[in-house]
């Protein structure tokens, strides 16, 4: 029942649309449009649902130009359009069925999709059910036992029949095939939910029918209508309703006298259509009252023989009445009795027996013949009879003489202690002296003596019953116990009255009390034998009358009659005759979800007529067939009825629970019975709305326009009513926001500007709360990843790159590898590069050649310093971006030197190959400039750097050179055994590694007097190119320095007062220091360039020492050797520094400038 509280919202509330992930790539909007369509199920393939192009409003041309799509929520395609005509139709076969179950309504949402821009149709095909299935029951066959002592209007409550069709189409009705016991009784709790019991509308028998079989049949409201069947197998369990019934109520048999013991005497059979123990009967004797001779006779239980078991004697008894009872063998056993009169056949078993009862001791001789010995004479008198009262004229009677009488000493001799009567011996009359009761006596037997001569004479009196004795019973009352299921015909055995009267004044008959229930069979068995027995001919209810009071009358034969009376009284034993009752059949009941567990749902009561353990109720759940929801949600207490939770209660789960209840008795054969409980669960906001992503778009370009949908929402409450109302919003500063597309239907669209390189991705955070009291709300972020456009050129580090390369390096070498940065990504990143000619400079790519890809710079031919210091050219990084963007980059090659060239001496000397001849005064001190040696490199930097050493004589001590000026000088003054001529080869060494070096070798003459003392240089002829060479160089210098130093001025005069510190802010003002050696020192920043001369050289010679470059670079020097003049430049390109200075070595001894 309910099935629709079950599974009715199921697909109406999936009814939820999906959309491919990569539409979205393209930009549009979502249409609000809702079109409804219905198509019967199973209609065939090619079946027109509707025109969607119509009522859409597309486009024919667009359907296919712009990518018409239809996207269901379901994995199988049932819907496909025709591009050409615009006409749905369905695709493949569709089973309602399948698609929702038992669900009333059967929606398949669909959502029609046009690209460029994107428009997103939503529609629907409602799934009309037809009539295909029929109703089908779980089993095809049911069994039922039923006691046979079921009651009619028992219920009993038959399987429900499913019909996966729903509506109209599901099941409607029950029919049963024609019997004439049970009918049906068909229940209807709602549009899916039709339930039937089997309704017992007359009592079963099982002798008379043990199984009836029926059919149930389940329609359903289709029209053709369809039908299911079940067949219902009832077994009738017996139960012990039948009595046993002897063959003959009354049975007479003859038995000899002193039969022998273990004789047969007669075999009684009684049988009891009941089966198993019901239908067992076993044999018994019951004693009667006043019984004799019973005792002697025995039966047996199991054939029902009656044998002798003991003396029988005739002497006790001509006849013994036997009641046998018959009784079965069930849990109320019931029992059936007849009558063996035995009637004793005498035998002469017993010698005659004298007894004297007066003797004379003598008898005359002379007694005449016929002396009376014995004679006798009969009376009769009434008991009861008066004192007095005459019984006989005794004296008359036996012909004596009344003077005999008193003279022969008559007596009158009684077998009984009291004398009763007496004789008047003067009349002779015999008169009664005491009062006579006859059931004392019976019979009174007396003699009468007369002596001298003896007779005697016997008399008979019979004392004549009169009716002075009412029948009688032993006890007051008697009670029976009697079960109200007892049977109409039952018999009960009543206690039989005694009447001391015998006769016609005996008991002759009973009668018993007016009542409606009970009549009375009176047997008579002989004249003395009258027995009666109670007969049930209405059947007892105890519920109306738990006790029945009867009053049996035994009634004698006197006239008038006497009787007597004795109180029976009939408890009516309770039988399980009653089911439980509910006081409704249906109950309907409110609870609210999530109540705790043991709240009360309901409390049941039922109520049972029977009283005691069959009035006990118990109470259970049942589970009905299909539905097995209610288990483990509700618990009853078998006791009380209580039904309370013990589960989880979920409104979500199932908005409503049938209950079946049950109560049933404790009786040995519980009887039952059932009801329904229509609980309603009461929906509570406890349920956080839910935030499903529809549909999602892996990124959004940046260059999105706003509006554009990034992602379809879906925002749920699986709670009702404003409880299951819910609203949606963006929460944070981000460029996306929340707009409504149809009912719980959103679309995430684009907001604002994005840009991937400032932020790639965005977590957006959606915020959904319900309409409930209070209010409930859910987060759910989503990551919305930006993807590139095009939109960065490559970027370099420097708008100007300085390389610096070693001369003479192979041809073909990586001189640099040039990169660019792209913050784009992918093909939008991926750089490549060439190179651009300088109109100025010529062709670069004469010179270098760059790889397009990895940005390796390669050298094309061998530099030499020497011959090219620098070059520059423009490199070009493009990315593949469409379209694709480009920047450039000016690169400015710096030839390194190496250490390639030795050392070149000078004139006035020569190197190797002459000898230079220079004098000395004998009187020369020590200090006593001899001779400068000169020397020139054509490398640059260390390399250029020379360094001047006597490299013989080895230990000469009386010459020294410095060792950067190359002055040779005296380390003493002359003596007498120093020799006259002092050859000395002199080494000029650069600095470079390795070093290369070169020699010179002068002959020191030592000459008397300071006259013939005549330096080789001062005469020494000057090469008049060699002076027009250094004086033009010295004109340039001078040109270049002068005006580079008003410049620098000017430079440094704006950049200190205008720095800024985008241009300038990472230099800071120079210094320059003097020390005492005579050098300068000039840094600036992470640069320092130490300026060095010596005053007391005739030309002074300036070293840059640059700031320290990578490890490949070393340090680079330029040395610029000049006469008298120092010469020092500078400019700033990327550690590389050029300085000129312009010194008067006279005006300036010992100067030493650093610059920072």
């Amino acid at each position: 029942y309910i099935q629709q509280y079950k599974r009715s919202q199921t697909l109406v509330h999936d009814c939820l649309p999906t959309i491919l992930l990569y539409m979205l790539f393209f930009f549009g909007s979502i249409a609000d449009g809702q079109v409804v369509y219905s198509v019967s199920e199973e209609a065939n393939p090619g079946t027109t649902v509707g025109n969607l192009a119509k009522d859409l409003k597309l486009n024919l041309q667009d359907l296919h130009n712009r990518g018409f799509q239809l996207v269901s929520g379901t994995n199988k395609r049932y819907f496909d359009l025709n591009t050409k005509t615009g006409i749905l139709h369905i695709k493949d076969g569709i089973d309602r069925d399948e698609l929702c179950g038992r669900s009333l309504t059967c929606c398949l949402p669909l959502e029609a999709i046009v690209n460029v821009p994107l428009n997103v149709y939503r529609f629907e095909v409602n799934i009309i059910d037809i009539n295909d299935n029929t109703p089908t029951f779980r089993s095809s066959v049911k069994y039922f036992n039923i006691s046979e002592s079921a009651f009619p209007g028992e219920r009993f409550p038959l399987p429900n029949a499913f019909d996966a069709d729903v509506g109209s189409n599901s099941v409607k009705s029950y029919k049963l095939s024609a019997n004439e016991h049970f009918s049906l009784d068909v229940q209807s709790g709602g549009e899916q939910s039709v339930s039937a019991e089997l309704v017992l509308q007359k009592a079963l028998d099982r002798e008379k029918q043990p199984v009836i079989q029926l059919t149930v049949t389940a329609v359903d409201g289709g029209k053709p209508p369809r039908s299911g069947t079940i067949n219902l197998i009832v077994n009738i369990e017996d139960v012990n309703d039948n009595i046993p019934v002897f063959s003959k109520p009354l049975l007479k048999v003859r038995v000899v006298e002193n039969a022998p013991l273990g004789t047969s005497v007669i075999q009684v059979h009684a049988s009891d259509p009941d089966e198993g123990l019901n239908g067992e009967i076993a044999y018994s004797l019951v004693s009667q009252d006043s019984d004799n001779n019973v005792d002697v006779f025995s039966i047996d239980s199991e054939t029902g023989l009656i044998t002798v078991k003991d003396t029988v004697d005739y002497e006790k008894g001509a006849a013994v009445e036997i009641r046998v009872q018959a009784k079965d063998k069930g849990l109320k056993p019931r029992a059936a009795y007849c009558k063996v009169l035995v009637e004793i056949m005498d035998i002469n078993d017993n010698r005659p027996a004298i007894a004297v009862t007066s003797l004379v001791n003598t008898v005359n001789e002379d007694a005449a013949n016929g002396t009376v010995v014995n004679g006798q004479i009969v009376y009769s008198i009434t008991e009861e009879a008066n004192p007095g009262t005459t019984v006989g004229n005794l004296a008359k009677d036996f012909n004596l003489n009344l003077q005999d009488i008193e003279r022969r000493g008559f007596q009158i001799v009684s077998e009984t202690n009291r004398r009763y009567f007496d004789l008047n011996l003067k009349t002779g009359v015999l008169h009664v002296k005491e009062r006579i009761d006859r059931e004392d006596l019976c019979e009174q037997n007396a003699k009468s003596i007369v002596n001298n001569p003896l007779n005697l004479f016997r008399i008979a009196i019979n004392v004549l019953d009169i009716n002075d004795n009412a029948p009688s019973f032993r006890v007051r009352s008697k009670q029976f116990n009697i079960s109200e299921n007892a049977f109409v015909g039952d018999r009960f055995q009543l206690p039989r009255a005694s009447d001391p009267d015998v006769g016609a004044n005996s008991v002759k008959s009973y009668k018993l009390s007016p009542n409606e229930h009970f009549s009375l069979d009176v047997q008579s068995g002989g004249e003395q034998s009258v027995s009666a027995e109670l007969v049930l001919h209405k059947a007892l209810d105890r519920e109306k009358h738990p006790v029945i009071q009867l009053t049996l009358t035994a009634v004698d034969g006197g006239k008038p009659p006497k009787s007597g009376t004795i109180q029976i009284v009939i408890n009516v034993q309770d039988v399980n005759d009653n089911a439980p009752v509910f006081g409704k059949a249906l109950y309907k009941v409110r609870l609210v979800e999530n109540a705790s567990v043991g709240t009360l749902v309901i409390n049941l009561s039922a109520t049972d007529l029977d009283e005691g353990v069959n009035s006990e109720i118990m109470y259970y759940l049942v589970h009905q067939d299909n539905d097995d929801k209610t288990n483990g949600v509700f618990k009853i207490d078998s006791s009380t009825g209580v039904i309370s939770v013990q589960g989880s209660v979920d409104f979500e789960q199932h908005n409503a629970y049938e209950i079946h209840a049950q109560a049933k008795d404790k009786g040995s054969s519980p009887r039952s019975a059932h009801c329904k409980i229509l609980v309603e669960v009461l929906d509570i906001n406890d349920n956080e709305p839910e935030i499903s992503l529809t549909s999602q778009v892996n990124t959004v370009r940046e260059d999105a326009k706003k509006e554009t949908t990034v992602a379809l929402i879906t925002i749920s409450d699986k709670d009702s009513g404003k409880n299951g109302n819910t609203h949606g919003k963006v929460v944070g500063d981000v460029p996306f926001k929340l707009q409504s597309s149809y009912k719980n239907y959103y679309s995430l669209v684009v907001d604002g500007p994005l840009d991937r390189e400032r932020v790639d991705r965005y977590n957006v955070t959606i915020m959904a709360s319900d309409e409930g009291t209070p209010p409930l709300s859910a987060a759910r972020v989503f990551t919305v990843y930006v993807s590139d456009v095009n939109d960065n050129p490559p970027r370099f580090p420097n708008p100007v790159i300085n390389i610096f390369v070693k001369e003479n390096g192979p041809k073909g070498q990586i001189i640099y590898t040039i990169s660019a940065v792209d913050p784009d990504l992918d093909e939008n990143s991926k750089i490549t590069y060439g190179l651009l000619p300088l109109h100025k400079s010529g062709n670069a790519y004469s010179v270098v050649s760059i790889n397009p890809d990895s940005g390796d710079i390669h050298s094309l031919q061998s530099f030499n310093h020497e011959e090219i210091k620098m070059f520059e050219f423009k490199v070009q990084a493009t990315d593949s971006g469409v379209p694709p963007l480009s920047s450039n980059v000016t690169v400015n090659v710096f030839i390194l030197d190496e250490n390639d060239n030795s050392p070149g001496i000078l004139a006035p000397y020569s190197e190797l190959g002459s000898v230079n001849t220079e004098n000395i005064p004998y009187s020369a001190d020590a200090g006593y400039f001899v001779a400068k040696i000169r020397a020139v490199d054509a490398d640059s930097g260390y390399n250029a750097l020379l360094s001047y050493h006597i490299s013989e004589p080895k230990g000469n001590n009386l010459f020294r050179i410095g060792t950067s000026s190359g002055e040779i000088r005296t380390k003493r003054r002359m003596s007498d055994n120093d020799l006259k001529t002092h050859p000395l080869v002199i080494l000029v060494c650069d600095n470079g590694e390795p070093s290369l070096s070169a020699t010179v070798s002068i002959d020191v003459v030592v000459v008397e007097s300071a006259g013939d003392d005549k330096t080789t240089f001062r005469h020494a002829p000057i090469k008049e190119e060699s002076f027009s060479d250094l004086n033009l160089y010295l004109l340039i210098a001078i040109v270049c320095v002068s005006v580079i130093f008003l410049l620098s001025l000017i430079s440094l005069m704006a950049v200190k007062c205008h720095r800024t510190d985008r241009s300038l802010g990472r230099y800071s003002a120079p210094m320059v220091t003097t020390h005492p050696d005579g050098s300068w020192s000039y840094s600036k920043s992470a640069q320092q360039y130490d300026v060095c001369f010596n005053s007391d050289t005739l030309k002074s010679d300036v070293v840059v020492f640059p700031a320290p470059f990578p490890p490949a670079d070393a340090e680079l020097i330029k040395k610029v050797s000049l006469s008298r003049d120092l010469y020092f430049s500078k400019s700033c390109t990327d550690g590389f520094v050029v300085a000129c200075v312009m010194l008067v070595k006279e005006a300036m001894p010992g100067f030493c400038v650093t610059l920072e």
